[in-house]
């Protein structure tokens, strides 16, 4: 197929926004943290986009969109095996298509950094994410995206399966070797930056339009309406957040606020491209609300995720993959419209992908935990990461 100049530029602006996308998420997870681990919680995010890169050039890319099987890609595009500068993909360069699919590649891992924040270590979370990339994300995305069982079934526009489903789960399922902080249930832990968290969240949503709209893979009409589902459902989100919270605790907080708006984001990724912005509004709000109440559960249950990646983004995808299935309206129909199979569809893609991420991570876990170990010690916990792991401070004053 001949290349469109406009849909190959899209492609590569988007994949930009998609990778700045880790440097906010540094911010976003930083000023949540402790200040004693601040550069630790940011060196998760950077380190990914080390590690997973080269991964996903290697054997990466070749395991999630090679033609393999049903279950997993070939190895016939390993470091790039079969493709040239003329190689294309739709209307755009391969080389362009892998670039863009290797963005979500390298963010999906760091967003599970958020439930390990002062328990892991380093070296541990360098080989947790290597092989997670490998054995969960790239079968996971051939599933969806690469011509498995899932593709053409399960609706996933942008990674409300892919990304979110599978990092959510796994941020839950890793905390079985983790367990809880140090003074976690008695002792305060807060935020120690909270604006940091804000522009990490203004800035995440800026980037996510790369994230959504360019999963058109061109410049056309459904690029816009993912990119105005995008604009919209945070909106919503982050209204619905702080309005429940408000109700609850009697007063609406910055945080709350900034994890609305991420809540809306995850939420709209799978339907992006599927719903009409109106459905976006409740699918945004709806999110809110269960995320909202999700969080709130984490208490009772008792498991330390420190920055809620399950809660927001488990959960967040879980939410949006079943209401695409629901009000799914452009290029597929949902339940709305008479399609109750697709609803059914939805659910299949999601179960699955949480028994398989969570089975998965559990074994990582276990073999990483049996042979170079996962948790620092308490002394190294007590001091903090940036120090017993890195040998600096986030503030030297």
């Amino acid at each position: 197929m001949e290349i469109v100049a406009a849909d190959t530029a899209w492609v590569l602006m988007s994949s930009a926004l998609v990778l700045f996308m880790l440097p906010r998420l540094a911010l976003f997870y930083g000023g949540m943290v402790r200040r004693k681990n601040v550069l630790s919680s940011m060196m998760h995010s950077f380190v990914a986009m080390g590690v997973i890169t080269i991964e996903w050039i290697v054997v990466g890319y070749s395991l999630a969109f090679g033609e393999g099987n049903w279950f997993v890609g070939g190895f016939e595009h390993l470091f790039l095996q079969g493709i040239d500068l003329y190689s294309t993909t739709g209307t755009i360069p391969t080389y362009a298509f892998i670039a863009f699919q290797g963005m979500f590649a390298v963010i999906t891992p760091a967003l599970i950094s958020g439930a390990l924040v002062g328990r892991i270590k380093f070296k541990s979370y360098i080989a947790f994410i290597a092989l997670w990339g490998l054995i969960v994300y790239a079968p996971v995305c051939h599933w969806v995206w690469g011509g498995g069982f899932l593709t053409g079934e399960a609706l996933d526009f942008a990674g409300g399966t892919v990304v979110h489903i599978t990092s959510g789960i796994s941020a839950l399922a890793i905390l079985v070797y983790l367990g809880k902080r140090k003074g976690y249930g008695v002792d305060a832990i807060k935020p120690h930056n909270v604006t940091l968290t804000l522009l990490g969240a203004g800035l995440l949503w800026f980037g996510w339009f790369g994230f959504n709209a360019g999963s058109a893979l061109a410049a056309d009409e459904i690029a816009a309406l993912a990119f105005m589902t995008t604009f919209i459902a945070p909106a919503a989100a982050g209204l619905a957040w702080m309005a429940v919270e408000w109700i609850h605790t009697g007063k609406p907080t910055a945080l709350g606020l900034a994890t609305g708006i991420v809540v809306g984001l995850v939420s709209i990724t799978p339907g992006a491209g599927f719903v009409t912005p109106m459905a976006a509004i409740v699918i945004g709000f709806i999110a809110g609300i269960v995320c909202y109440k999700a969080v709130m559960l984490k208490g009772k249950l008792g498991y330390d995720d420190s920055l809620d990646v399950f809660g927001v983004h488990g959960v967040g995808g879980i939410t949006g993959a079943l209401l695409t299935g629901v009000f799914a309206s452009i290029g597929a129909t949902g339940l709305l419209l008479g399609n109750s199979h697709q609803l059914l569809l939805q659910l299949e893609g999601i179960v699955i992908t949480i028994i398989y991420a969570t089975v998965c991570t559990i074994i990582i876990g276990f073999v990483l935990e049996k042979t170079i170990g996962l948790k620092v010690s308490e002394s190294e916990e007590n001091i903090g990461l940036d120090k017993t792991q890195h040998g600096e401070t986030a503030y030297n004053i």
